[in-house]
């Protein structure tokens, strides 16, 4: 009987273990290039082995994202929706914010690469994630139901913010070029924390209905192989995992910045890889529930962490700009505002009815092709 217990309790310890090797890993790559000074570092090796080391440190932190995710959805299975997707959201959304903070602190970084990276974020969910989503899923069940309050909330707080933050900058002219003013600052930062902080007590407490899946039966039993622990257990392997992504957020800063001044990529790209890298974890769990016919997870998913870019992470890079003196500017080039107040214009109709169709997926997935098409045509 003891050598059974024994075996059992080593077999937990291997799956345990198994299951935190993503976060080991961030740790030692991490000590690796400590451990290694100035050998390792861009100027001294080069184009070719530095796009490596990249590689390198972008999989091990997409490794650790996807940790991060799983932690998360273990914690929405506990706590049901809408409140594990509000922390996966807030997962994602601390990652995104350290590798932003981290490229702008790191050498001559741009002052648009937060702007290039929020822009990002919200074309390749809004058009890509969403578009994916209604697509598989619309070419699986044909029609798809959500709650179309739920839809109707997010919407209703992303565009006042998403016009504030990177449209209205643009067209003042109390700074120059797409910069803020210390008022407008002060006043984007208080605004957009007000107006989250808003949705997130009727996301949460007064209208939490609104956000579930409506006519769902009992779809908490899948895991997707995922064994489901206690909360202290998935809280201290979310951090875990999100501790060597801050880590090595400044490591990947230096390598993008350097590789894509080496093969004279746009330097917009650099904002598109940092958004497809913390959004690809949360991407696949959006899709993978749109392919279960449940788009309101997948619609909370993709929404949510739009509205999360604009109302958590522009106070922050403003914050973070005023305290580190370095400049920054948010206000979106002509083009881009028009693909953006065009993308909001077909998401409000994409989200005007109940049901949804793979049109409606294509028509957002070709959006993104333009997008991505736009990086290399305005450079």
């Amino acid at each position: 009987m003891f050598h059974a217990v024994s075996r059992n309790g080593t077999v937990v310890s291997v799956s345990i273990f198994r299951s935190e090797l993503p976060s080991l890993a961030g740790f030692l790559v991490f000590a690796a290039f400590i451990a290694s000074g100035d050998v390792l570092k861009p100027e001294a090796i080069g184009v070719g082995p530095s796009l490596a080391l990249l590689a390198v440190i972008f999989l091990t932190v997409m490794w650790c994202a996807f940790s991060v995710v799983r932690h998360a959805e273990c914690l929405a299975t506990i706590l049901g929706e809408p409140f594990g997707t509000l922390i996966l959201t807030l997962a994602v959304v601390g990652i995104e914010v350290a590798l932003i903070v981290a490229i702008m602190v790191s050498g001559e970084a741009a002052p648009t690469m937060a702007r290039d990276t929020m822009f990002s974020v919200i074309m390749i969910v809004l058009n890509g994630l969403i578009g994916l989503c209604l697509l598989a899923g619309g070419l699986r069940h044909k029609n798809q139901t959500y709650n179309l309050q739920g839809a109707n909330a997010f919407l209703a707080v992303l565009v006042p913010l998403a016009v504030f933050a990177l449209v209205l900058p643009r067209m003042t002219h109390s700074a120059p070029g797409g910069e803020l003013s210390p008022l407008q600052a002060s006043f984007e930062v208080v605004m957009s924390v007000l107006l989250y902080g808003v949705f997130l007590a009727m996301q949460t407490v007064t209208h939490s209905d609104i956000f579930r899946q409506p006519d769902a039966g009992d779809d908490g039993d899948e895991h997707h192989g995922t064994v489901v622990r206690s909360i202290p257990f998935h809280v201290a392997g979310l951090f875990g995992a999100l501790v060597p992504i801050i880590l090595l957020s400044k490591k990947l800063a230096l390598y993008v910045e350097f590789g894509i001044a080496g093969i004279g990529a746009p330097l917009a790209l650099s904002g598109f890889i940092v958004a497809a890298l913390v959004l690809m974890p949360e991407g696949m769990s959006g899709l993978r529930a749109a392919l279960e016919n449940k788009l309101q997870r997948a619609v909370n998913i993709c929404l949510g962490a739009a509205v999360s870019t604009i109302g958590l992470t522009v106070p922050a890079v403003l914050v973070v700009s005023w305290v580190t003196g370095h400049r920054i500017e948010l206000g979106l080039d002509y083009p881009e505002i028009v693909l953006l107040a065009l993308t909001l214009v077909v998401s409000l109709i994409t989200f005007a009815t109940k049901t949804t169709s793979y049109l409606q997926g294509a028509v957002h997935l070709t959006l993104f092709a333009a997008y991505v098409m736009m990086i290399f045509d305005l450079s």
